[in-house]
């Protein structure tokens, strides 16, 4: 484990990522966006927010004003949507407004707390704003494997929700069921040997915990060690559900986001029925692969218009850091196993980026630049926002390092072909020192658009202040760009 860790941190410094030139085929918004002041609403003005549960045992908090379930058609999924109700003093918008996260992150990201909320932002300018967590991410639930609190019935009207989680003995538990799963076809037994692969990859991250715990005493984390062990409890669940109900990006794409789009629909009643759509990482990538879709079948996407923050279709050209990490993508070649524990990673892994000796100290570089975020909001991003994955869509993702871009799950549709004829304004938003998606792979997308539709922002000056991945969701400075963006194109 130690040579892995070693491997890939070595691969993973910090570079300065080559800036497109800005005056090339697309427009660039104004100057304005970046000095102009933001005024956050003070936190007497957070109606509805409840302050985290203080049971340790409970994690997934519900910070919003309504919580939502969403079923999804021919599934038995529930998605939880995080509803933002907007001001009364702040002025009549349009659209509703749906914010999607990134790959493997759930709604938490946009809501960290009431001094740091992009979803208590847009609300308080006005917009009905909806987050969306897709199946398998934070509250989303599974007919067989639901555990909504019981305030939640009715699927409103309710600001918190959690899960009681209690850790137990993963390899004793599959031990136990694996009795049952072999009694199965030869594709139930391989299922299981694969789970077993996966129960000797937690055993070493309960292992590594166990010694963190041990060497980081005295040091202030907040219930690093208690956060661990839920998380262990957590992916115990997820590769249960995943083991059954294998999804991919495609999956997201015709399913998930459009029950949640026109849920959204029937709840808020737009007039031209149509949304503004927000998207981080892989939310904007969703948003670019229904837009081209749309414009391929010649069919209006129902989006009055569409904001993406660090994005992109095509990475090929691009030095993103995530190119040194595709064969954790790769299950056969690296860990064998059927989903990859991006929770528990990044919650092993946090001490090692922030404590001495810092044996990780570039995964921090990886989320936020330095100065943009304060260390307890950054251990409540790592230890909170990050879920587990199935291997087949990261599997899926990868091929946006591969010529031609990203390719629908059959391999022979190219989604970034038919964004020329996408009829919706486009904002698409790059860090200066993002690793993970820089600004020339948010670029290599932005200039597929129709020039008058799309317009392309690097935020991050020579002198700073600079912006990393996450910094585009979680640095207010950003705010008054993107609200103005839709503001201009909220019209009916």
């Amino acid at each position: 484990m130690n040579m892995t860790l070693n491997h890939v941190g070595a691969g993973l410094r910090c570079f300065d990522p080559v800036r497109p030139d800005p005056n090339v085929g697309i427009r660039v918004s104004l100057p304005l966006f970046y000095r102009r002041q933001v005024i956050l609403p003070c936190p007497a003005a957070f109606h509805g927010v409840h302050s985290e549960c203080k049971n340790k045992n409970r994690r997934s908090i519900c910070t919003a004003d309504e919580l939502h379930r969403i079923p999804v058609s021919n599934s038995d999924w529930k998605l939880a949507i995080w509803r933002y109700l907007p001001s009364p003093k702040a002025p009549l918008r349009n659209h509703p407004l749906l914010l999607l996260s990134g790959v493997a992150t759930n709604a938490i990201g946009y809501d960290l707390s009431p001094d740091s909320s992009f979803a208590r932002y847009m609300s308080a300018q006005g917009f009905d704003t909806w987050t969306l967590e897709v199946r398998g991410a934070g509250l989303s639930t599974h007919g067989d494997n639901s555990e909504e609190d019981p305030e939640l019935s009715g699927g409103k009207n309710s600001a918190s929700s959690s899960r009681a989680l209690g850790f137990s003995n993963l390899g004793a538990s599959l031990d136990t069921e694996g009795t049952q799963l072999k009694r199965g076809g030869p594709e139930v037994v391989a299922k299981f040997e694969e789970l077993r692969q996966t129960t000797s990859l937690m055993e070493i991250f309960t292992g590594i915990s166990d010694r963190l715990q041990a060497v980081l005493e005295g040091q202030q984390i907040l219930n690093y060690q208690e956060r661990v062990t839920a998380y262990l409890e957590e992916f115990k669940k997820q590769v249960e559900l995943v083991a059954k109900h294998e999804w991919d990006f495609d999956h997201y794409l015709e399913e998930d986001v459009p029950a949640a789009m026109e849920y959204i629909k029937d709840q808020c009643q737009p007039r031209d029925g149509k949304i503004l759509a927000i998207g981080h990482s892989m939310g904007g990538i969703l948003l670019y692969a229904m837009l081209s879709r749309s414009g391929f079948v010649g069919k209006d996407p129902g989006l009055a218009s569409v904001v993406t923050l660090a994005s992109s279709l095509d990475y090929t050209p691009s030095r993103s850091s995530l190119k040194l990490l595709l064969p954790l993508a790769e299950p056969a070649q690296a860990l064998n196993v059927p989903v990859i524990p991006v929770g528990p990673l990044m919650a092993t892994a946090y001490p090692l980026a922030n404590f001495p000796p810092y044996v990780l100290s570039w995964l921090k570089a990886q989320i936020s630049a330095q100065d943009m975020m304060n260390q307890e909001l950054l251990e409540r991003l790592v230890l909170n926002n990050f879920c587990t994955v199935p291997s087949k869509l990261l599997l899926q993702l990868t091929t946006a390092f591969q010529n031609g871009g990203l390719r629908d799950r059959s391999g022979s549709f190219y989604y970034k072909d038919h964004l020329s004829k996408s009829k919706v304004p486009v904002l698409a938003v790059a860090g200066d020192q993002d690793l993970i998606c820089p600004p020339e792979a948010v670029y290599e997308t932005a200039k597929l658009f129709p020039k008058d539709l799309v317009t392309y922002k690097v935020f991050g000056e020579p002198g700073g202040p600079h912006y990393a991945h996450y910094d585009l969701v979680g640095s207010p400075l950003v705010y008054p760009c993107i609200t103005e963006f839709l503001i201009q194109h909220d019209m009916n």
